[in-house]
């Protein structure tokens, strides 16, 4: 079996179409299909269903899925082992994470670890979205809540807290509430709640039953801004708002806790690469933990 074109496949079902696959490998759309069909030649069995959309993978498509992926641990592991000790850090690692963590504290630090390893190349993604691991859309992902499915390797990074916060010109014009009755008074501002990342993400009843947003932006970032600007009362990361001058602490409710997780696929784990970034993750959130909470 030609491991050229089971890594194809591995390509074609992680993107769901073969034009996808292409793009990713960098190979002509005719290449990625003939090696895709060499492939269900040799282990004579369709492996994709073709359909106007894309490709799904078929029953044996599923199956002989698990024994590719195994496949490129396996390989993987070989070339990490290969590589030795020898050799400095390089190649390219994705890193998917929430916005807020993403932009606000991952952006102005990871610059120092390009800088330490000159081959290793950083892709930041801080987008108020999900990440596949197994679709390889990151290799690694910043997550609020522990994954419970997949060859997943997750750490807990730190706990962190979400409260009411309001704009100092906000609050001279039109006070601040005291009790989660009083939020109703005031104008409010929230995500919005078919496009949460994550049901954990979906707190507003934590801070007021009756929560009730005139402004709702889908990142975490534009309601801090939104809020910065007077625009009312939003529930803001205490690590993002505490270091804005012009915000102020609303009394109206306790602050919620939630938390960070590290995760990557099983399979990366013997790559440098990761590990190194993963290491300077968690280092960076352990020298700086009391931002947190």
């Amino acid at each position: 079996m030609n491991w050229d074109d089971v890594r194809i496949f591995l390509a074609v079902a992680r993107a769901g179409q073969i034009l996808g696959a292409s793009r990713r490998l960098e190979l002509n759309h005719a290449t990625v299909s003939r090696r895709v069909a060499a492939l269900e030649e040799t282990l004579k069995t369709k492996l994709f269903r073709r359909l106007t959309t894309g490709s799904e993978l078929t029953a044996a498509g599923e199956r002989f899925l698990n024994v590719a992926e195994r496949m490129e641990a396996d390989m993987i592991t070989a070339r990490a082992e290969i590589a030795g000790d020898g050799h400095d850090i390089a190649g390219t690692v994705r890193i998917g994470a929430p916005d807020g963590i993403g932009v606000a504290f991952l952006a102005p630090r990871l610059g120092r670890l390009t800088g330490i390893h000159r081959d290793l190349k950083i892709q930041l993604v801080p987008v108020p979205r999900s990440f596949s691991l197994s679709r390889r859309e990151a290799d690694i992902a910043i997550t609020v809540e522990r994954p419970t499915e997949g060859r997943l390797i997750a750490s807990k990074l730190v706990d962190y807290t979400l409260g009411l916060f309001a704009s100092r010109a906000y609050a001279a014009e039109n006070g601040l509430p005291q009790t989660a009755a009083e939020l109703t008074a005031h104008r409010l501002i929230g995500y919005v709640p078919d496009l949460v990342a994550s049901p954990s993400l979906d707190y507003a009843a934590e801070f007021s039953p009756d929560w009730n947003a005139g402004f709702s932006i889908s990142s975490s970032l534009g309601q801090t801004e939104a809020v910065r600007a007077g625009a009312g009362i939003g529930m803001l990361h205490t690590f993002i708002a505490r270091a804005i001058p012009e915000l102020l602490p609303v009394p109206a409710a306790p602050p919620i806790r939630r938390a960070y997780w590290l995760v990557y696929h099983e399979s990366m784990r013997p790559l440098r690469r990761i590990q190194a970034v993963a290491e300077f993750i968690t280092r960076e959130i352990d020298r700086e933990r009391s931002l947190f909470v």
